[in-house]
């Protein structure tokens, strides 16, 4: 799932000898390594993407006897007596921290945290960009799910909200339900919620331009990890028949019977619990044998293009519905997929048309749960964010080449901060509670300043201009 707001994306080795992507891969294999180049010199240069930056003014020493001592005993004291108070008067109720261990970073796989820290600032900066929303990178020295959960416990008195990060799977789904469960704040994983949140929204408007329902029909998802196991579940709570949905992992079918299923049981008792519940009918076999006669393919599994292949998709019934997320490469080439009858396509990739990036759902999900105060994030709320980035596209016309709105639509993003938002007081999780038009209203003051404020910055130069190619010789931090 791409999470770049950039236009280029990467475009990783071939994988494919007999026949390359359309567009010269060569030449974007080469682009990609002087895009890496390049990142490794600006980010020299820069010595990091986010710095803090007071939001006070401070005309002289003076002035902190206000923002400091003594003065700020004053605001420690109405904090102690109502520690509801920090959300008031620090700047907790826009903070957020976004958490990682670095064990599975994009397509790097385990990394570390120190590797990790610059994805992780990138993150910081979509979420300030787009969401108007103050993120803390905070990679962390442990694989422990008992020791990141407890990690995270200690320091969310400083956050009003937890994004967990790059995560590996199936240990990211019981940090993530533990966290949930004992925190007074919203905490998110995005590669679970983030990625199955915009797939919902893509999926919604491919099954209307295809005349088909959530609730009629056949789904199979490639791949059973951190992304499609949530997507699966967001899609029972629309309503889809369990039964009519089958899950695919590299050891085949998921059904009742599987020889692995103690094992499961014991080790993944996520996935365990979709094996019991879906594939009625009880199908075994390969991704082909699942395919038989499905309307849709939702694939977050293997970056290889010949991961999927034409014969599979001519096993879907009449112009089925084809995701193929996996990045840098999709599993199967959109215009491979189109050949073999697919009606819609969709990747994550942003030189594709039907990009599902999750980039259109984090920062405003978090604007309008951060503006809502909410305590939590449930299905309910990803759902209702899904829902209106979905209405967003059809409002303004839904075509095959068109699912989902673009990065550059950017009149979408408070739209779903305030849907978020009207979720969490629907589901009386919400400590503000507002009119819809109120959030609005917010989120787009919000999510305007900050974007002028990276503006201001530039033209005033306290952001330097990019240096030239090759022209950086020593670093920010020298």
């Amino acid at each position: 799932m791409a999470e770049s707001a950039a236009a280029p994306v990467e475009a990783g080795r071939e994988t494919r000898r007999t026949r390359r992507a359309p567009g010269a891969p060569g030449r974007r294999e080469g682009q990609t390594a002087e895009l890496g180049k390049r990142a490794v010199e600006l980010s020299r240069f820069y010595a990091g993407k986010i710095e803090t930056v007071p939001k006070v003014p401070v005309r002289s020493l003076r002035d902190f006897a206000l923002w400091y001592t003594p003065g700020v005993a004053e605001v420690s004291r109405t904090i102690q007596a109502d520690p509801d108070q920090s959300f008031e008067l620090t700047g907790r109720w826009n903070t957020i921290a976004i958490v990682t261990d670095g064990s599975r970073v994009l397509g790097l796989g385990d990394i570390g945290p120190e590797a990790a820290l610059p994805v992780m600032e990138g993150k910081a900066l979509l979420f300030k960009w787009i969401g108007g929303v103050d993120a803390v990178p905070l990679p962390i020295h442990t694989r422990s799910p008992d020791e990141i959960i407890e990690t995270v416990e200690r320091l969310a008195p400083a956050f009003g909200g937890i994004n967990l990060e790059d995560i590996a799977s199936p240990k990211c789904f019981g940090i993530l339900e533990q966290l949930q469960r004992r925190l007074p704040i919203p905490v998110w994983h995005d590669d679970q919620l983030g990625t199955a949140a915009a797939t919902i929204a893509g999926l919604l408007n491919a099954l209307e331009l295809t005349h088909r329902s959530v609730r009629e029909c056949r789904t199979v998802l490639l791949g059973a990890g951190a992304a499609n196991l949530t997507t699966a579940r967001l899609l029972l709570a629309l309503g889809h028949d369990p039964h009519r949905l089958s899950l695919v992992d590299h050891r085949g079918i998921l059904h009742a019977e599987r020889a692995d299923l103690d094992e499961l049981e014991l080790h993944n008792p996520w996935k365990f619990r979709f094996a019991l519940q879906t594939n009625g009918g009880g199908r075994t076999g390969d991704l082909g044998d699942a395919l038989d006669d499905a309307d849709v393919l939702l694939a977050a599994s293997t970056p290889n293009p010949n991961t999927i292949r034409a014969e599979h998709l001519r096993r879907m019934h009449r112009d089925p519905i084809v995701f193929a997320l996996a990045n840098p490469d999709p599993e199967i080439w959109p215009d491979d997929a189109r050949a073999a009858g697919a009606a819609v396509v969709a990747t994550g990739r942003s030189d594709f048309p039907n990009q599902v990036n999750n980039s259109l759902i984090f920062p405003a999900i978090f604007r309008g749960i951060l503006d809502a105060r909410a305590r939590g994030i449930p299905d309910e709320v990803v759902i209702a964010a899904a829902r209106e980035l979905a209405r967003h596209a059809h409002d303004r016309g839904l075509t095959p080449t068109h699912l989902l709105p673009t990065m550059e639509e950017i009149e979408v993003f408070p739209h779903v901060a305030a849907a978020a938002a009207d979720a969490a007081v629907a589901q009386g999780l919400a400590r503000h509670r507002l009119s819809h038009d109120e959030y609005l209203e917010r989120a787009r003051a919000r999510m305007g300043r900050s974007a002028r404020l990276v503006r201001a910055l530039l033209r005033s130069r306290l952001t330097p201009a990019m240096p030239r190619p090759g022209s950086v010789r020593h670093g920010g931090s020298e």
